[in-house]
């Protein structure tokens, strides 16, 4: 039991990274202003499909990055804090922006992606 509540607890915090990407990539390309009449449909519906699967991916290094961290260093260091939810989230919150820092160093200084 002790072992479904933990892959519980942290399918939770992988759903909730992989919206952290997907938000994140909607903040960085913005509304989707093209059309949805015409051709432009198509133009509009490969936005989104972009902007939720680059979103998937950012999210996916981001929850990695934190459940490897969580694995490895935080349950042993909050085993007996009243405080551990918040914390966890505090650290994924740093980790997203993390993400998005070197994400940001990627794409626009180094420009490799």
């Amino acid at each position: 039991m002790r072992i479904l509540k933990h892959i519980l607890t942290y399918l939770f915090w992988i759903l909730l990274s992989l919206c952290i990407g997907i938000g994140y990539m909607r903040l960085l390309l913005g509304s989707n202003t093209v059309s949805e009449e015409g051709l432009g449909y198509l133009l509009h519906l490969f936005f989104d499909i972009g902007m939720i699967q680059v979103g998937l991916w950012v999210g996916s290094v981001i929850a990695s990055c934190f459940v490897l961290l969580d694995v490895f260093y935080l349950r042993k260091k909050l085993k007996n804090n009243s405080k551990k939810t918040i914390i966890r989230l505090v650290v994924l919150l740093m980790i997203s922006v993390l993400v998005a820092i070197v994400h940001y160093l990627l794409e626009k200084v180094i420009d490799v992606i």
